[in-house]
């Protein structure tokens, strides 16, 4: 049963996914690595008790300031009763107000944002690739076993097992959030970016859930970008590749749903609800990163990619030869299921169901093929286009089997009853 908008049970679980990596980096700068679980387990415990009480009482206020409040009275109840420090002095206790009065700002040589900060030292070169990214988003971004599984393309088993291991590793190498000063920014900016990006693209097509979009988590990725940004030892061409690609994505946030909350194909959105403005912002940071490159980056790509969409004034009207080109020019120098996957569109519009087909097959037989909703969805737009209704049929079937978030499978179910 989907939860009303207006129910407070929704409204603490959106509130959960928005501010939770800001109530764990906060909690961990004035606790330390060395009590990760435990801040963990408190964050959990107070998000338990909002919906519980919220659920009976109006929010409060100042919701965010509650959540923090309660996980750290759970904390140093936890910390007591574990016996794992002495007698708590007001010292290393934050005061009510210390929340409020974090630095959200960015100085030269260092990250002010206890988030950043948090990304940062999730980064940090002793751990591995996967366990930077894996402590980023459940850290930060408090994204599920099964999130993080279907965002990295990794079995769940084995998502937890590599988070258990990285917190160990991180809790070895990193007692604070002390940030890296200059080099150290320089050469952990990749991996931040990359749990920024993934963070976004978790609110901008949830993979589970009653919710397709997550406003929350994908303006929390583009202020985290922005922030990132200030300082002047992270100024990349690829961060102003990132922010343009978020901006231009954000553009279209009131047409992918209509007022019902459905989800509406791209070939029927309203361009008239596409956010002129922030269509404007993307370009200067796209222009900015164009001139900045010394060659052609995933994010840049990505970037020109959805500004071919949002600059077409119909649907009719894109200039898909020119999609398909740039997600040739990706699979040129990354590998990437994903980007795979996604150009089979646009070969499908410029070359037609049957040679898309046969693109298909090759995809479906390589190494990149991934049997998810996405995958059994195109392949149902091309048996559709070449009139083979029973095969459509079929994929989209799977296509809802495959499916974890509620809005996408309504949406699949409904495609398949205009089938007959």
């Amino acid at each position: 049963m989907l939860m009303r908008k207006d129910d407070p049970r929704f409204q603490a679980d959106q509130l959960f996914r928005s501010e939770y990596g800001k109530v764990v980096a906060g909690l961990v700068r004035s606790y330390g690595t060395a009590q990760l679980e435990n801040i963990e387990d408190a964050v959990q415990e107070a998000l338990l008790k909002a919906m519980q009480y919220w659920g009976f009482t109006e929010m409060p206020r100042e919701p965010t300031a509650w959540l923090y409040k309660v996980a750290r009275n759970q904390l140093i109840d936890r910390l007591r009763k574990d016996q794992r420090v002495g007698a708590l002095s007001d010292r290393i206790i934050p005061k009510p107000s210390d929340y409020g009065g974090m630095d959200l700002s960015s100085i030269d040589g260092t990250i002010g944002d206890s988030q950043l900060r948090m990304i940062f030292a999730c980064c940090h070169p002793a751990l591995s690739t996967q366990h930077q990214l894996i402590l980023g988003l459940k850290l930060i971004g408090g994204f599920s076993n099964r999130e993080l599984a279907l965002a990295l393309l990794k079995n769940e088993e084995a998502v937890a097992k590599a988070f258990t291991r990285a917190k160990r590793k991180l809790k070895q190498k990193i007692k604070n959030l002390d940030s890296p000063v200059e080099i150290g920014l320089r050469s952990r900016l990749f991996v931040v970016m990359r749990v920024i990006y993934l963070l976004f693209s978790e609110g901008y097509s949830a993979n589970s859930g009653t919710q397709i979009i997550k406003k929350d988590i994908c303006y929390e990725a583009i202020r985290l970008a922005l922030l990132l940004r200030e300082n002047r030892f992270c100024r990349h061409e690829q961060l102003e590749a990132l922010v343009a690609l978020m901006c231009f994505h954000t553009s279209r946030f009131e047409a992918r749903q209509d007022v019902r909350g459905q989800l509406v194909d791209l070939e029927h959105q309203d361009r008239s609800l596409y956010n002129r403005e922030l269509i404007r912002i993307g370009q200067q940071h796209l222009e900015l990163a164009a001139e900045m490159q010394q060659q052609d980056s995933q994010y840049y790509l990505e970037a020109a990619v959805s500004y071919e969409h949002c600059r077409a004034a119909t649907f009719e009207d894109t200039n898909w030869k020119a999609i398909l080109d740039l997600y040739d020019r990706q699979l040129q120098f990354i590998h990437s299921p994903i980007v795979s996957l996604n150009r089979l569109v646009p070969y499908l519009m410029v070359y037609g169901p049957a040679k898309a087909l046969a693109e298909y097959r090759l995809y479906e037989q390589g190494p990149d093929f991934h049997p998810g909703a996405l995958s059994f969805a195109i392949l149902a737009e091309i048996q559709t286009g070449l009139g083979r209704f029973p095969e459509a049929r079929e994929a989209l079937g799977k296509a809802i089997h495959s499916s974890k978030n509620t809005i996408e499978r309504r949406h699949f179910k409904k495609k398949l009853a205009a089938l007959g």
